[in-house]
């Protein structure tokens, strides 16, 4: 038995956990249809957005109506969203509150707790709807989570690392993250040689607040590399709408062109990566109508950047937890919008797409130049020195020093760069598109505006 086998056996020794048929779950995995898979649905669409919600209820029942929902406006992928116990692998808990909604009726979870409802009953709901899934959860440690989603026919999975720990967590240790995602990426690419490939996907709107393009690049890459390393073909690499039209279509040119160099980069070129495009995932709007506008151009830009997948918003976003009509009226509007934009041009700003290719070859030459054995220690090390700084991470490591503004044109700009080591060039011509003072008050009050530049 191999060290990650023997692992794998332990980790489903749990007491929420029913018994776990390895064997068959290999068998499932080897003869289940193509079209449970994204990556196959990518090769199978290519150049055209695939369109994902949003969306998990605690009950199989309400799980099972979602679907029905969506199936019924053509969504192109599912989502299994995962509720907050679950994240914190608090499986007792979910457990409670699940048996509390079945009885009540009423949601006691944010999510679909999958442990608790098991890999076998969550399986003949997803094959029933024969439509790749894609697993969205939050969790630090997933190592069991993962390996329940496979067994149930789940084939793409979000996470890593960093993106599922700076920003959700304060105390997590990080050097735990990395090794237990090390292992979701081993199981990931074990199972991808059995079939389609699975799928893994970054998670790139971090704390969806005033985050550089090039530190959402870099933190993309680096889960990427991560992953590629151990095996796994198909990656997605992913950012949110960042409020700047011309400033999301630079970001997506230069975290594809950057994306396949450093696959290269570690002879891991021949793996397939794509790219996905979150709506907007700041503060909505109240005004339903400003947010359907919101919604309609981030669909425009998804079609002008090429984005192989789009994960959508709806207009009750400003209210609580969307209902299953919300969510399915949204993703009917999306398909509607991008079947008007088929051939759309895109925007070319060849001196911004050169600016943030070198603020992202300057913070990559720092992490290689460090010292470590190991890709991991190396990004670790540089979270932990930050060279990579994530504004407003609530993780303790994280550094918080580099300080972001929008310019006139609400691009997200270097203001301060910390330890962030872009040259003294990127930082001129970042702070060269500001019109600030210099006075800390107005720098406070330029942010705290910038926050909500949506509402």
């Amino acid at each position: 038995m191999s060290l990650l086998q023997r692992d794998r056996e332990i980790i489903v020794q749990n007491e929420f956990v029913d018994h776990f048929d390895f064997a068959e779950i290999e068998e499932f995995v080897k003869g289940a249809s193509k079209d449970l898979f994204i990556s196959h649905k990518f090769k199978q669409s290519k150049g055209q957005t695939l369109v994902q919600p949003r969306g998990g209820f605690p009950t199989y029942d309400k799980m099972f109506t979602l679907y029905e929902e969506f199936k019924g406006v053509d969504v192109d992928v599912l989502p299994l969203t995962i509720d907050s116990h679950t994240r914190l692998n608090d499986y007792n808990s979910a457990g409670k509150m699940l048996r509390l909604s079945e009885e009540n009726e009423t949601d006691m979870l944010n999510g679909y707790p999958l442990v608790n409802h098991g890999y076998r009953s969550t399986r003949k709901m997803i094959t029933n709807f024969n439509t790749p899934v894609s697993l969205r959860h939050g969790t630090p440690d997933a190592r069991l989570l993962i390996d329940m989603a496979i067994a149930s026919g789940i084939f793409e999975i979000e996470g890593g690392p960093i993106t599922y720990l700076l920003p959700y967590s304060k105390n997590f240790p990080l050097d735990k993250a990395f090794l237990y995602w090390k292992h979701v990426e081993k199981v990931c690419a074990k199972y991808s040689e059995l079939n389609e490939p699975i799928n893994r996907e970054s998670f790139g709107p971090l704390t969806a607040t005033l985050v550089p393009p090039a530190i959402t690049i870099v933190i993309q890459i680096a889960e990427m590399m991560l992953s590629l390393e151990e095996g796994v073909k198909s990656f997605s690499v992913s950012f949110s709408q960042t409020g700047s039209l011309n400033q999301d279509v630079v970001t997506a040119k230069v975290l594809r062109k950057m994306a396949k160099k450093y696959a290269q980069k570690i002879d891991c070129g021949d793996a397939a990566i794509n790219l996905v495009y979150h709506q907007w995932m700041g503060a909505f709007p109240r005004n339903k109508h400003f947010s359907d506008s919101l919604i309609n151009t981030s669909t425009m830009i998804a079609a002008m950047v090429g984005a192989d997948k789009i994960i959508t918003k709806t207009r009750a976003e400003a209210f609580g937890i969307p209902t299953k009509e919300d969510n399915a009226q949204a993703v009917a509007s999306v398909k509607y919008t991008l079947n008007m934009l088929k051939g759309i041009p895109a925007i070319v700003d060849e001196e911004e797409e050169e600016n943030l290719s070198n603020q992202v070859d300057e913070i990559f030459e720092a992490i290689f130049n460090d010292n470590a054995d190991t890709l991991w220690r190396k990004i670790f090390n540089s979270i932990k020195n930050g060279i990579i700084d994530v504004p407003y991470s609530p993780h303790i490591i994280n550094n918080n020093e580099a300080i972001t503004v929008r310019d006139a044109n609400s691009n997200i700009r270097f203001y301060e760069r910390g330890k962030v080591p872009i040259s003294d060039k990127s930082l001129a011509y970042e702070r060269s598109k500001l019109n600030l003072s210099g006075n800390n008050d107005s720098i406070v009050n330029q942010i705290i505006k910038d926050i909500g530049v949506m509402l």
